[in-house]
């Protein structure tokens, strides 16, 4: 097992149409405002930016990510990344009655030294890490599209 490597998977209802949701994770830009842990993003151009991530642990993460796929019929966002973690992130967007279920699936091998070095004991840490991340992605990006309102 390579202890570095990670597949991860989240799903978020959100009490929005799927239109508004993919517009709202196509603008990556503005992911800062309403994801804590996104705390800065910088276009390089059309389809690549550079990111900063920093959750509970106290480490950042930067990656640059560059869209593969952009797919709004069929609601998919997917974008290749390098840099503290090469691998690629997907989101997938769809309708669920007047709301939506977006997934979200990623595959990463760690590179950043500091984290490849505490592999073995930090995994279940690295993990939880990353499930606080999401929900509070899940959190912001639906007060986000309830435009600012408590959400779910």
């Amino acid at each position: 097992m390579d202890w570095n490597h990670y597949r991860f998977r989240s799903r978020w209802p959100l009490p929005a149409p799927a239109p508004d949701v993919y517009r709202a994770l196509e603008r990556i830009e503005d992911y800062p405002r309403w994801w804590p842990q996104v705390r800065e993003v910088t276009r390089l151009d059309d389809t690549s930016g550079l990111l900063r991530f920093r959750s509970l642990l106290p480490y950042d993460l930067t990656a640059t990510v560059r869209e593969q796929r952009r797919d709004p019929a069929e609601g998919v966002l997917e974008v290749a990344m390098s840099g503290d973690m090469e691998g690629w992130a997907r989101w997938t967007v769809a309708p669920r009655g007047s709301a939506s279920l977006v997934r979200y699936d990623q595959e990463v091998v760690v590179r950043k030294p500091l984290l490849r070095r505490l592999a073995v004991p930090g995994r279940p840490l690295f993990r939880a890490n990353h499930r606080l991340m999401m929900r509070a992605g899940r959190r912001g990006l639906a007060a986000h599209l309830a435009g600012g309102r408590q959400a779910v």
